[in-house]
């Protein structure tokens, strides 16, 4: 499962998100695709978010079970506490 987080980006993108996952909420998307798509849709994402930001959330062979991505001016930060995961509201 991915969950996807767009914060501050162009309506266009979100649109064409909905063609692979389900918009439960504004700029929330959730979904199942392979490896290969997520990378994609990642980097597209990532391409077209502008000045806004984009966190990514996606099952992984780790402790947690899961990882996370983040690229550009998102509300919250990741951080990694000896390999552990959290997120910090500024």
């Amino acid at each position: 499962m991915v969950v996807l987080i767009l914060e501050r980006v162009p309506v266009g993108l979100r649109g064409e998100l909905t063609r692979w996952f389900l918009e439960p909420k504004s700029g929330v998307f959730v979904g199942r695709v392979s490896a290969l798509v997520r990378d994609r849709l990642w980097e597209k994402a990532c391409g077209e978010a502008k000045e806004g930001g984009c966190v990514m959330i996606y099952r992984s062979n780790n402790e947690q079970g899961f990882q996370i991505r983040t690229w550009g001016k998102t509300s919250r930060k990741i951080e990694n506490f000896e390999g552990l995961l959290l997120v910090r509201t500024p």
